[in-house]
């Protein structure tokens, strides 16, 4: 049997809330000290918990909690600071985060700097619209690099993967999760086929021209659902449904 833990005002997200028998809460904390973490929070739900209007996903908090396994007790929460409303088009951006690192973190396994990340992001989609038109999905990019690297998946957008040479701007590769970029004649049906100078682009986060946004949205993609695995992601198919 575990060790019990007693931690006090630990910096915390939430990343997911359920409902718990008839008053309570599990909720899924994102924390830079303890990664994520499982918490049942008691009477969460009825009318006068001190919890109640504060578990919100997106919003800074301190929390404190004690007990042993994968669900402890939560104890405290306070919030950090008064959040802004996150606008409509941030919203399922923040959310696709949160499943992301639902995914593929796992429980009690510290990441600080992902933490950094992940709150800096938080911070750019609740600050609303930019004059960039496409500075969601470059945030979301960019977060998406930083967790591959984070849980030991980094892709080397810089080497070719057989040669080890430099990446050729003119050349074209085929990515493969297994090795990385193979340079090839030409492209084929199947498969992720990218100029040298895209995957450089890619790997530098130099995202402003759109087709090169584009393909680092579709490389990613194609990366984070082979460690996903079959389940996929429930935002996805949410926001397909709303464009449809």
């Amino acid at each position: 049997m575990s060790n019990p833990v007693r931690v006090e005002l630990e910096p915390a997200y939430i990343l997911h809330t359920r409902a718990y028998k008839e008053t309570s809460q599990i909720i899924e904390i994102f924390t830079p000290g303890f990664g994520r973490a499982g918490l049942v929070a008691k009477g969460a739900r009825r009318p006068k918990s001190p919890f109640r209007g504060i578990l919100n996903p997106f919003q800074p908090l301190r929390v404190s909690w004690s007990g042993r396994g994968e669900l402890a007790t939560l104890r405290q929460a306070e919030t950090v600071n008064v959040a802004d409303v996150m606008p409509g088009s941030s919203v399922m951006a923040g959310f696709y985060v949160n499943e992301l690192l639902l995914k593929l973190l796992h429980r009690h396994d510290p990441h600080p700097d992902l933490f950094a990340h992940y709150s800096s992001l938080i911070g750019k989609l609740a600050e609303g619209e930019s004059e960039d038109d496409g500075f969601i999905e470059k945030a979301l990019r960019k977060f998406e690099l930083e967790l591959l690297q984070e849980i030991g998946y980094a892709l080397d957008l810089e080497r070719d993967a057989l040669q080890q040479e430099p990446l050729r701007a003119e050349q074209l590769y085929e990515f493969r999760i297994d090795q990385g970029a193979v340079a090839v004649d030409t492209g084929g049906m199947d498969g992720l086929y990218f100029t040298g100078a895209e995957l450089l682009l890619i790997g530098r986060l130099q995202l402003d021209d759109t087709d090169v946004l584009r393909k680092a949205k579709q490389l990613l993609r194609h990366v984070l659902d082979y460690y996903i695995g079959d389940k996929g992601l429930q935002t996805r198919r949410i926001a397909a449904a709303m464009k449809r």
